[in-house]
């Protein structure tokens, strides 16, 4: 039987990248959100999570669903999977780590390759839908 690990995340984009974070001790990028405490819809959690780690405050008025993805969970024994809720929406502030996030980085197709196992799925889904750039086609620079 697997075990599921219920989490939310922020899918940001600009200019064909998707905003990844690194957790300060971790070499592995993670894309923004969390877990819901207890009684917290899916937005009251990610609205929490998202301002905790970056910083900034979601747009509820944005906020619009962007499909749900599992696999095995990064760092756990095998039958435990993570299944990630994911959405987009606009925010204001001015994005900067906090909490336990060391820091952000601006990810092409590639940087799948630093990201955990239910990212880099997120990562393809979003480069076939031609969200995401390949590294090939990929300009050097992070968005403004």
């Amino acid at each position: 039987m697997t075990r599921i690990i219920d989490k939310l995340a922020w899918i940001q984009i600009v200019d064909g990248r998707i905003l990844s974070t690194r957790t300060r001790g971790k070499d592995t990028y993670y894309i923004p959100g969390g877990k819901r405490e207890a009684g917290e819809s899916d937005w009251e959690a990610l609205r929490r999570e998202i301002e905790e780690e970056l910083s900034v405050k979601l747009i509820g008025s944005t906020v619009k669903p962007a499909g749900v993805y599992e696999a095995q969970a990064h760092g756990q024994t095998e039958g435990i999977a993570v299944r990630m809720t994911c959405y987009t929406a606009e925010y204001e502030g001015e994005l900067t780590p906090a909490s336990e996030i060391e820091e952000l980085m601006w990810l092409d197709h590639s940087g799948r390759e630093l990201s955990s196992p239910v990212d880099k799925i997120i990562f393809d889904a979003l480069h076939d839908q031609g969200l995401l750039k390949s590294a090939i086609s990929d300009d050097s620079g992070s968005p403004a």
